[in-house]
């Protein structure tokens, strides 16, 4: 057996989240189902991490074990794909070491969200997109974000993905950018991220922007891990993406 590492993009529209669900479609199960379509026999890929229902992805990364073939990482790449959905891809493939775990491995992740402002629906952008009527403040966002770089208690944006886990977290990246077309994207690396921690991020720093909360309820939110001052709510799932899971060698 040889353990391969997959690049996955996918449009979460369609999917309830990428881990498996025993009724429901997820990334992971077409995932396997593909595989199986094409001589894989083992239980369950392995993937970086979960992502919620709605959530998309650009470099999911997942790996599995798979007989030896004399056929390239390439080979295997094409035919995976043509037993994938449209909406699913592996986007690259490669051997790596036997004992490499997508989640545990990683080095740091990075999202992206992307909003723009229109009193009216736009129904595709809005697929991938979160659509606000209030324009933010461009320079409170990038404040906010500036707040977020280092190592804090991010308790009051999410849960521990375990009862007993941590909720620390180191952000390396953290910055708003504003596109030609008016879209912003939100861009957050760190070294591991809560359930549900960066939509609760770009809901509060667009509250800050919008003045629906301050600047300091957010350093004080940061400093203590408590959130009482900060108002409740998520971004929807449709705008967020998983940009990039950072690895050292696999070999």
């Amino acid at each position: 057996m040889a353990r391969y590492q997959a690049i996955l993009a996918y449009d979460g529209s369609g999917f309830f989240g990428s881990q498996r669900q025993a009724t429901s479609r997820t990334a992971q199960g077409e995932l396997e189902k593909a595989l199986r379509q094409i001589g894989w026999t083992g239980n369950s890929v392995v993937m970086a991490g979960r992502t919620d229902t709605g959530v998309h992805a650009e470099g999911q990364t997942a790996a599995f074990d798979f007989p030896e073939w004399n056929a390239s990482p390439a080979d295997l790449l094409r035919a995976l794909n043509a037993k994938l959905p449209a909406d699913l891809a592996a986007r690259n493939m490669r051997l790596v070491r036997a004992d490499f775990h997508p989640r545990f491995d990683a080095l740091s992740r990075l999202y992206r969200y992307r909003l723009f402002c229109d009193p009216v629906r736009d129904p595709l952008r809005e697929r991938t997109a979160w659509r606000v009527h209030l324009a933010p403040d461009d320079e409170t966002l990038c404040l906010a974000a500036n707040l977020l770089l280092g190592t804090h208690d991010f308790a009051a944006f999410g849960s521990a993905v375990s009862e007993k886990g941590t909720t620390t977290r180191t952000a390396t990246r953290s910055e708003w950018k504003k596109k030609p077309n008016g879209e912003r994207q939100f861009e957050v690396r760190a070294d591991a991220f809560l359930y549900r921690m960066v939509r609760r991020l770009v809901f509060v720093q667009v509250a800050a922007a919008q003045g629906r909360c301050s600047l300091e309820d957010v350093r004080r939110a940061l400093e203590t891990g408590q959130g009482q001052t900060l108002p409740a709510g998520l971004a929807p799932a449709r705008g967020l993406s998983l940009i990039e899971v950072e690895y050292e060698s696999l070999k």
